[in-house]
């Protein structure tokens, strides 16, 4: 059997993390498992499912600038007892140069770096980010990404493998009842119901999201924004609804374990990301029939239905508005839903060709 190494910031219910769990559940475990290793010290959504399947999760220190010197100390000892290991698979973008310099330092032979996405988040790491980005072919030996767009981002004229971002489509597909049963329990009648799953922070752009449901309650007040998810910008975000007066209209739901439902209870999918890679809810909400505003940041390969529409960051929230509205009718909803079926999103598909990824890199490691 082959170990895989896969780092992470987190198992927490996200969009990276969920493509993984997704791969992992359906993945031949009697020939590859997967254990993983964070950077944060509290356990996390999906862990006690990763352990329930055979995997490992292991603790390392926060990637802050004032703990590398403890992080290399932790990995050079993790590495000295962790012999098992021949893959490392990191997917913390331009941070993955610290594990997998790590993993070099320790003579791992295959060392993957993973894109996700498309730009650096501006935080107090930008610095450090932006410098990790030039020295990863340094440290990394394979380069994996979710799309085109993402992975010329991270690795400009390098050769790449694309890896989708899957789902288990079953449980996404249309389904009227579930729809009337999961509107019912959120107090849903006849609004029209905006969604948007996505972690409160900098790359999504909360605040120019709710200025646009702002401006639509102004033409059509029986409106609700549910938003999923949890993130550093939510206290932020909670006061700027506040603000604006907007408090029975929005539903904060936080991370939640029945996202799948939750899609068959919305409308239209809304996402004015500032960045994104091939966003996984974009390919979830698609699945569930619904038809999706994306901003002009997000690389267009995610419509793969022909139910997505892209619109400028620069234009004001009327057109916004305008597209929105139209995009509400969930007339043919369970057709579109269920023509998807044989996409290379569906994880059945795409998760032959990750064991033959996985299984091809442990070969060479043994000849």
């Amino acid at each position: 059997m082959i170990r895989i190494l896969q780092c992470v910031n987190d198992m927490h219910r996200a969009g990276l993390e969920t493509m993984l769990m997704n791969y992992y559940r359906n993945i031949d475990r009697s020939e590859i498992q997967f254990d993983f290793l964070t950077h944060r010290p509290n356990r996390s959504d999906y862990d006690d499912e990763i352990e329930s399947l055979g995997g490992k999760v292991y603790y390392a220190p926060r990637l802050y600038p004032q703990n590398y010197l403890s992080y290399f100390k932790y990995m050079k000892e993790f590495y000295a007892t962790h012999t098992e290991y021949k893959i490392v698979h990191s997917h913390i973008d331009s941070m993955s140069y610290l594990p997998l310099l790590a993993a070099k330092k320790a003579n791992i032979p295959i060392r993957i770096a993973h894109s996700h996405n498309t730009a650096i988040d501006r935080d107090f790491k930008y610095f450090f980010k932006s410098y990790f980005k030039l020295k990863l072919p340094e440290v990394a030996n394979y380069y994996c990404a979710c799309g085109k767009a993402a992975g010329e981002f991270l690795f400009p004229g390098k050769k790449y493998t694309y890896i989708p971002n899957a789902i288990e489509i079953d449980r996404f597909l249309y389904d009227e009842k579930v729809r009337i049963k999961k509107r019912a329990e959120l107090g849903i009648k006849d609004e029209v119901v905006i969604g948007h799953i996505g972690r409160m922070s900098y790359q999504k752009n909360h605040k120019f999201l709710i200025d646009i449901f702002a401006e639509i309650l102004k033409s059509k007040n029986d409106c609700v924004l549910l938003l999923i998810g949890m993130g550093e910008k939510l206290d932020d975000i909670k006061k700027y609804v506040e603000k604006l007066g907007l408090n029975d209209h929005i539903r904060f739901l936080g991370n939640r374990a029945d996202v799948n439902e939750l899609y068959q209870a919305m409308d239209v999918f809304l996402m004015p990301s500032f960045f994104e890679g091939v966003p996984l809810t974009g390919i979830e909400a698609q699945f569930s029939g619904l038809n999706c505003i994306f901003s002009d940041k997000v690389p267009t390969e995610v419509d793969f239905s022909g139910n997505c529409s892209f619109i400028s960051l620069n234009e004001k929230t009327e057109k916004w508005v305008t597209q929105i509205l139209h995009n509400c009718d969930q007339t043919g909803r369970l057709l579109r839903s269920q023509a998807l079926k044989g996409s290379q999103y569906n994880i059945k598909n795409a998760c032959k060709y990750l064991e033959n990824f996985y299984l091809q890199l442990d070969e060479k490691v043994n000849n």
